[in-house]
């Protein structure tokens, strides 16, 4: 666990087994932001996803509790028009416009 720019960034252990498990993308997720705490499966994770992470940490700042339940609705919202529940959010996108999502580094 360490503190870089006002986040609080851990990784491995039960982070880890969250990521892979609960939640709700295929494989999981590499990242995901919650408040001032960046969750990554290992730390080479959060390396890669730091940027991209920083601006959900940016949009709990503007939205504060809000963020959670109006980041669900626009992911049901994207999903119920047909679109990727994930990638068309329109809180990923503000994210992937600033800082695009790296592909994620092959697995040895």
């Amino acid at each position: 666990m360490r503190r870089v720019d006002g986040a609080i960034e851990t990784w491995g252990g039960w982070p880890k087994m969250a990521l892979e498990r609960w939640i709700p993308l295929k494989g999981g997720a590499e990242a995901v932001t919650l408040g001032h705490v960046i969750v990554g499966r290992t730390e080479a994770s959060l390396r890669q996803y730091a940027d991209h992470e920083r601006i959900h940490v940016r949009q709990y700042e503007r939205w504060g509790a809000l963020l959670l339940p109006a980041y669900a609705l626009a992911s049901l919202w994207v999903w119920a028009r047909g679109g990727d529940p994930y990638r068309d959010n329109v809180f990923e996108r503000e994210a992937a416009a600033i800082t695009p999502r790296p592909r994620p580094e092959a697995s040895s």
